[in-house]
């Protein structure tokens, strides 16, 4: 039998450590260059976006009435995997009269949601014109125009801070007392003082520690804070169950009344009180006015209808 001498054993611990040392390295360096080149890639993907353009000489705007005009709008959207435009609006002309409230209702794929996001120019419009109190929206500052818009989506984005931040970003300005008249008329008030912290309490990153519903009213708080005269709602209220829907819904008439309101809604049962339905196709407006008038007519619209409370 060999044995290993205390001396061989020692110098074998050496020479592996030796190796193991560098390719320990080795993989380090190996996935730093592996972060570093999807780094890259996400920095070119973030340089090539084309910012947005601004006009040299912008209207002063103020505090919008919020008439709201489409003249002959066409857009077409380019898809990331395709170098083709798909045709999304085409030559849509719809006038919407300050404070009225107004529902987009159709199929998915007719232009509900593009439709909202070019007034607040998300998207710029390939034809036509846009005018909101009869000046163009591309002769507008941008953040001027947005600061008149206040929209209320279906995928709320909370951020990583407490409840009273996640209320300001409506408005920075804003004092305590603010926030806490508009957390009320949201219906958010009652369930923030039974937090630990109150509106001080940290709701963890991306509202982890916050329900759909709760979310929801903050986002509606939000809106309350800004007082906005053209407000969005796209489809707002159609991940929550009823129960939780019908108490955001109270909150959602009070948030429209006296502005100017766009409505998204797949569930025909939240739009029927809207001063006007108007109905979307991938040709255009199918049919618009109001729920007793587009039931009487017993077209698209008395077709979805009958159809959703025929399966509830």
């Amino acid at each position: 039998k060999s044995l290993i001498t205390a001396a061989d054993l020692t110098s074998y611990v050496l020479y592996v450590a030796m190796l193991i040392s560098p390719i320990r390295t080795f993989i380090a360096i190996f996935e730093q260059i592996q972060e570093g080149m999807t780094g890259f890639e996400r920095f070119l993907e973030v340089m090539a976006v084309k910012p947005e353009v601004e006009t040299d000489h912008p209207v002063e705007i103020g505090k919008l009435k919020g008439n709201i005009e489409f003249d002959e709008v066409s857009f077409r959207y380019k898809k990331e995997t395709d170098d083709e435009k798909h045709l999304i609006l085409n030559g849509l002309s719809l006038k919407i009269d300050a404070g009225k409230t107004v529902a987009l209702v159709g199929p998915s794929g007719g232009g509900k949601t593009t439709l909202c996001n070019l007034i607040p120019r998300f998207y710029d419009i390939d034809e036509g014109k846009i005018t909101i109190d009869g000046v163009n929206i591309r002769d507008m500052r941008i953040s001027d125009l947005r600061k008149n818009i206040g929209i209320v989506a279906q995928d709320v984005f909370i951020f990583g801070g407490t409840v009273k931040e996640n209320i300001a970003y409506g408005n920075f300005d804003a004092t305590d007392e603010q926030i806490i008249a508009a957390a009320k008329l949201a219906n958010i008030h009652d369930f923030i003082t039974t937090l630990d912290k109150g509106y001080d309490t940290y709701v963890g990153e991306r509202g982890v520690k916050l329900s759909g519903g709760q979310k929801q009213r903050i986002s509606i708080a939000r809106a309350f804070l800004k007082n906005p005269p053209i407000l969005i709602l796209d489809e707002a209220t159609s991940a929550l169950d009823n129960v939780t829907e019908m108490q955001i819904q109270t909150a959602l008439e009070k948030l429209s009344e006296g502005r100017t309101t766009l409505v998204v809604a797949h569930r025909l049962s939240t739009v029927k009180n809207a001063d006007e339905i108007i109905v979307l196709s991938s040709d255009g407006i199918a049919e618009r006015g109001t729920h007793a008038e587009l039931m009487a007519k017993n077209g698209v619209y008395a077709t979805l209808y009958n159809y959703q409370f025929r399966s509830l």
